[in-house]
């Protein structure tokens, strides 16, 4: 029982996070998308969960040792208006500030299956 309760907490907390947490520094408030970093000798790995999300509407900035990856997952117009039943999957602007140690360099750039992939070497 306290472990369904602790899960629960996890999940209403990530679903919290990613809904209804205004990002530092957003003109106006956002979802974050999940992410996964890797890093080997040479590089680090970035993928982002973006399903449905265009490439023309993702925008990549390096800040510092931050990478920030913006943009906007706009609901299909056929579903505007539509009554929701479920929706687990956020629309509207998102923002994700990752920071990584030392400089980077973007070298490697895809949008595939929903998964953004960047490759990103050290300098």
């Amino acid at each position: 029982m306290w472990a369904e309760a602790v899960e629960m907490l996890g999940r209403a907390e990530r679903l919290q996070r990613q809904f209804f947490h205004p990002v530092r520094g957003a003109a106006q408030s956002a979802w974050e998308p999940p992410v996964d970093v890797f890093e080997t000798h040479e590089a680090f790995w970035v993928i982002v969960a973006l399903p449905d999300v265009a490439p023309a509407d993702v925008e990549l900035i390096v800040d510092g040792h931050e990478l920030v990856v913006a943009g906007l997952r706009a609901t299909p117009r056929e579903l505007r208006g539509a009554v929701i039943h479920r929706m687990e999957l956020p629309y509207g602007r998102f923002e994700r500030r990752i920071a990584l140690q030392g400089r980077f360099e973007l070298v490697e750039r895809r949008l595939e299956n929903g998964c953004l992939t960047l490759g990103l070497r050290k300098l």
